[in-house]
């Protein structure tokens, strides 16, 4: 039995929460090995004491938890974080700068949500509500771009098709001959803010 499993053993078999077997095996371990045997004299001493203070009422002043906890050193992963961040100070900088960018541009962002739809050909396109719809047998001739809307391609287009802060169906029947794109204002609003600062503070 290595070191490192007796010691994670030790714990339990105080709680008499450790199997059989396993008891057998760390005793074994704790007459072979003296260092892992004097560590367990040490807990054993220790939870002795926890038990004599439970069954006592001791006088303790309110402040002795924050006094213990403060004491208690950082868990690993703090201890990890900590050492991190500082030795990338820049890279953390630039990720709360960002994080902070991105937050305001959330909040800052602003949309009337109105149904836009341009093109040529739009006789040939109906639309229900905010749905932008090119029915099948119908062709656009040119580019359609419809903003903040649904769009649903039964027909042809004859051109590319924008779609922006919307969603896009193409049906099977579809024919696209263009490019079909799809874009976030906000983000790329978002992108537009943080560049225009990054260059801002170039050129000073």
């Amino acid at each position: 039995m290595e070191c490192k499993l007796a010691v994670s053993m030790m714990h339990d078999y105080l709680d008499d929460d450790l199997p059989g077997q396993q008891q057998r095996d760390l005793k074994e371990h704790l007459l072979s090995c003296p260092d892992c045997r004097a560590k367990f004299k040490e807990l054993e001493q220790t939870d002795m004491l926890l038990f004599s203070l439970m069954h006592q009422s001791p006088v303790v002043s309110d402040d002795l938890v924050g006094l213990v906890m403060g004491a208690l050193p950082p868990s690993k992963k703090e201890r990890r974080f900590i050492a991190w961040i500082k030795k990338h100070p820049a890279l953390t900088a630039a990720s709360v700068f960002l994080l902070v960018m991105l937050m305001s541009s959330v909040t800052l962002w602003k949309q009337d949500g109105q149904l836009v739809v341009k093109g040529s050909d739009l006789d040939q396109v109906v639309i229900k509500g905010d749905t932008v719809i090119v029915p099948s047998g119908k062709r656009v001739s040119g580019d359609l771009t419809v903003e903040n809307g649904k769009t649903q391609v039964y027909g042809d287009v004859n051109g590319n098709v924008t779609v922006i802060d919307g969603s896009l169906y193409q049906a099977s029947t579809a024919h696209i001959s263009g490019q079909v794109k799809s874009i976030d204002q906000a983000l790329s609003w978002f992108w537009y803010k943080v560049t225009n600062m990054f260059s801002d503070v170039a050129y000073r």
